[in-house]
């Protein structure tokens, strides 16, 4: 099973950027540089609001 994509929005900036959710390495923000996503082995955990998910086919 494929995943989703999700824009989060920075809890700093409040930049939105998309990531995937089963991200494999560290996902930062484009504008401040906060981590957004962390790996864990499976789904990432997301340090910010998930705004909108983007379901793959």
């Amino acid at each position: 099973m494929a995943g989703n994509f999700s824009t989060v929005e920075c809890p700093d900036c409040e930049n939105e950027q998309t990531v995937f959710e089963k991200a494999a390495t560290e996902v930062s923000c484009a504008v401040c540089g906060h981590t957004l996503a962390r790996p864990t082995g499976g789904l990432a955990t997301i340090e910010g609001e998930i705004v909108e998910t983007v379901e793959a086919r």
